[in-house]
């Protein structure tokens, strides 16, 4: 039985060494399949918050990044990660560093209270990395993110606003996943 169980193992180790020996084979060619591999790898950074908005565009394995982080090393861990992205050409980070502000901090915690302890959007602050980002930038705050409809967009908002403290109104870029048909 042991005898028989060391050979089932050889041949699982055999099967994925030789796999992994197998150049090209799993590494991503089209930009799609790079996209796909370059939005993975930004979504397991373990630093990524909902402080933090960050996007990507590819065109012929040359990804540029943009958005907005709140420390200066996510800027600089982001690209190394998206560097060794298999058919990556190279990188181009725009990534903006938000300012270090214990004021803006505190409008960040503030605004997220505001925005998930309701009781129709609390679902968005599900999973490591809910759908809502909370930008502040210098008592300037915009959300960015995804929700499913109109009207939860527009909760998102006003709950943002009367969250107080922040200079001016609230830029709300929520992107609505399921608009409502127009007939």
């Amino acid at each position: 039985m042991n005898r028989m169980l060391n050979v089932v193992a050889a041949l699982l180790l055999g099967t994925g060494l030789a796999g992994a020996s197998t150049p090209g084979v799993s590494a991503p060619q089209s930009d799609s399949e790079i996209s796909k591999r370059v939005l993975h790898e930004i979504r397991m950074y373990p630093h990524y918050t909902l402080w933090d908005n960050l996007a990507f565009s590819v065109n012929n394995g040359d990804v540029e990044l943009s958005g907005q982080v709140t420390e200066p090393y996510k800027k600089s861990d982001i690209a190394r990660i998206v560097e060794k992205v298999p058919s990556v050409t190279s990188v181009s980070n725009d990534i903006e560093v938000l300012p270090l502000s214990p004021n803006d901090n505190r409008l960040r915690v503030q605004i997220a209270r505001a925005i998930f302890r309701d009781p129709v959007l609390s679902r968005y602050a599900m999973g490591a990395i809910p759908s809502i980002h909370i930008i502040v930038d210098n008592g300037h705050v915009t959300l960015e993110g995804a929700v499913q409809n109109e009207m939860d967009k527009n909760i998102a908002g006003v709950r943002a606003s009367s969250a107080g403290l922040s200079f001016g109104a609230i830029t709300n870029n929520l992107q609505v996943e399921h608009p409502a048909n127009k007939s």
